[in-house]
């Protein structure tokens, strides 16, 4: 299997191609100016490895020293005398090579101050691209370390809001199985089991943050079993799915506290059969669920508690799609419905 070449690897590839390219444009120059063959190659590759090595000092600098405060002056200032010492350098080694060579000396003493300007140029040049390299990374890094974070605290607190609901419902079922222990209490029993079932189903769907719409009515299911023993028959409901709606996904226990908002606005204030229906289809390749119940606005002041549920449910929905119109409710001929809109983008993208 071929390995995908690294940055690092086109970066080597790249500095060596381009050392080699200038080395054979020096000794052209050189050249040029009617001095042999040995003489332009040697002074080609003694000026353009020393400066490559001085190129790669300064960027392996940067590597270990990032300056955030006047770093163009750092960058200046640093160019300066790594350039002035490499041309120091550069005569020390060539004046031993080709001492015996008055023509060549006097050439290179002359061009000591161009030979000054390119180093200068390219350790600046060099001393730039690192700067801006590492400070990409550092930022890069940055970045990545926000998104974790952010990720972490929204992981937490949708944990955090999953966690709440399960003390919200068990408080109203116990509160169910006190007032049956007494009246009935093979219904309390019973009651008991159910709610024993159901909180064994919640544990295991704890490490699944979404589940198939099916399975998430399966789970709904053992609830509405729980509220059927508390309110008889009273409690009746209807689950309509159209077409592949119950293999799409969803949060886990997202309908829950929906349905338990539904009960309470509809049997709290009468004591009359209620019909609880959910209807869940496809639209826009979105999964779109509908939970109805009866509402009588004259009688629902004294039961409308804290809201939480809904709060919880468009608290989630945001954290994990980043939109606020995911959950919508309205009030029409003396029903409340709640709108659920699941995009199905994110678990698409997972699934691939």
């Amino acid at each position: 299997m071929i390995q995908p070449v690294t940055t690092a690897s086109k970066f080597r590839i790249s500095f060596l191609s381009w050392w080699m390219v200038w080395i054979f444009v020096q000794w052209l120059v050189i050249s040029s100016y009617g001095f042999d063959s040995t003489i332009s190659i040697t002074d080609s590759f003694v000026c353009n490895i020393l400066l490559a090595g001085a190129c790669l000092l300064i960027t392996n600098n940067m590597k270990f020293y990032l300056p955030q405060k006047e770093r163009y002056w750092y960058i200046l200032i640093t160019s300066v005398v790594i350039s002035a010492i490499w041309l120091f350098a550069v005569k020390s080694i060539l004046h031993i090579f080709f001492k015996n060579d008055p023509g060549y000396t006097v050439f290179l003493e002359r061009s000591l101050y161009i030979r000054f300007v390119i180093g200068f140029l390219m350790t600046g040049c060099m001393a730039i691209i690192g700067l801006l390299w590492y400070t990409l990374r550092e930022q890069q890094a940055a970045d990545k370390r926000k998104e974790e974070a952010e990720q972490m605290t929204k992981d937490a607190e949708l944990s955090k809001l999953r966690q709440q609901l399960q003390p919200h419902f068990l408080f109203n079922s116990l509160n169910s199985i006190s007032a049956l222990a007494g009246s009935q209490p093979e219904k309390a029993r019973h009651m008991i089991q159910q709610l024993s079932d159901f909180l064994r189903g919640t544990l295991k769907r704890d490490n699944h943050q979404h589940v198939s719409l099916e399975e998430e009515l399966h789970h709904l299911g053992l609830y509405l079993d729980i509220e059927k023993v508390r309110f008889g028959r009273r409690l009746q409901t209807e689950i309509m799915v159209s077409g592949n709606a119950s293999m799409l996904r969803l949060p886990s226990l997202l309908l829950q506290p929906v349905v338990e908002n539904a009960i309470k606005f509809g049997l709290y204030d009468t004591t009359e059969m209620v019909m609880i229906r959910i209807e869940a289809g496809i639209a826009d390749k979105d999964l779109f669920i509908t939970v109805t119940n009866p509402f009588d606005e004259a009688t629902s002041v004294s039961t409308q508690g804290t809201g939480f549920g809904l709060v919880s449910i468009r608290r989630r929905l945001y954290l994990l799609f980043a939109r606020n119109d995911l959950l919508v409710t309205e009030k029409k001929d003396n029903r409340f419905i709640t709108h659920i809109r699941i995009p199905q983008y994110l678990y698409e993208s997972n699934h691939h």
